[in-house]
């Protein structure tokens, strides 16, 4: 806008000078006033930056709020074990039992939500939290590379959802299993039990088919075969509903096929919408305030004292001559 205006500036000066001369310009237009001029442009700018500064919404100071939910805790055991690979399911086990996984988190209201991965070992994957987004990211990343030793431990994922429900006042409690069943512990009933006890319900949701089918072996993701036994046969890995039907009837939860993706979904979201809320968490954050608000006054100022100063000299200034123009012409 500068140089536009520089540019208009030297144009009028020199066109100008070849209407007439100065002294003459003088007496045609007594009263106008290059430094009015400039000092529109001035406030014009002024006006823009302040606007721009308003845009950007400045955040100064802060506020206290107070925030209450009301929700459940939701644990999600979900294994990541090599048989988890097998593609009797599209695409395979581990990505159908993510897709329920998501859906159902994307269900949940206020609800916090924790996950667990384990395969011969358990892992927390996210602790207990209500930011479903974030659950979401990290779920998206399981894989059966996060778990050193391989195999099936349901017991070892028990175990470790026993530290997710550490508030003892939280009544509502769920851990959902979701696995193709295969356990290679003996103790699992009894854990399962111990939880149980600590006010838990335990839901179990069996992705696979009862046929089975082999486990693939990819290397940098180029398929390289299927696992093989001692033998040398091909490993066919099947569902073992069974032992997550006894897990699940143990307490007061429910075993759910989980080879159609709508099924589960409806059913837990159901069961965790009607169970009683109880409030979890008060707690009292800052946030900044909106400060646009000034700076959006002063530009709306310099606006208006724009619109309002003309180009040509002021009456009352001319005869004070606050700006020293007459000095300036002679």
């Amino acid at each position: 806008m500068i140089v536009v205006f520089l540019m208009i500036f030297w144009w009028k000066k020199r066109t100008q000078r070849l209407f007439s001369n100065a002294v003459l310009l003088k007496k045609l237009a007594p009263n106008t006033s290059p430094f009015k001029a400039s000092l529109k442009l001035t406030m014009l700018l002024f006006a823009i930056t302040f606007l721009i500064i308003s845009l950007v919404n400045p955040k100064m100071g802060s506020k206290l709020e107070t925030v209450k939910r009301e929700g459940v805790d939701v644990v999600f055991a979900l294994d990541v074990s090599k048989s988890m690979l097998a593609e009797d399911i599209a695409p395979n086990r581990l990505e159908k039992a993510k897709q329920i996984t998501s859906k159902i988190i994307d269900n949940l209201g206020s609800d916090r939500v924790g996950m667990i991965v384990y395969a011969g070992n358990s892992y927390p994957l996210i602790p207990i939290t209500t930011d479903h987004a974030a659950a979401n990211m990290f779920l998206q990343n399981a894989n059966p590379e996060m778990v050193s030793s391989q195999g099936t431990a349901i017991s070892e994922a028990l175990e470790l959802a026993k530290t997710f429900f550490n508030d003892e006042e939280q009544t509502n409690r769920f851990l959902i299993i979701i696995s193709d069943g295969e356990d290679h512990q003996e103790e699992t009933k009894e854990v399962a039990q111990s939880l149980i006890n600590d006010g838990v319900k335990i839901y179990t949701i069996g992705i696979g088919t009862e046929k089975g089918g082999p486990i693939p072996m990819r290397l940098n993701g180029t398929m390289i075969g299927y696992k093989k036994d001692n033998q040398g046969e091909t490993v066919i890995t099947k569902r073992n509903s069974e032992i997550l039907e006894d897990i699940s009837s143990i307490g007061e939860g429910k075993y759910i096929d989980g080879n159609s993706t709508e099924n589960p979904v409806n059913e837990i979201t159901e069961i965790i919408t009607n169970a009683q809320k109880s409030e979890f968490e008060t707690k009292q954050f800052s946030d900044y305030k909106d400060q646009f608000q000034w700076f959006l006054a002063i530009a709306i100022l310099f606006l208006l004292l724009d619109a309002f100063l003309f180009d040509k000299k002021t009456k009352w200034l001319k005869n004070i001559d606050l700006f020293n123009e007459e000095k300036t012409t002679t």
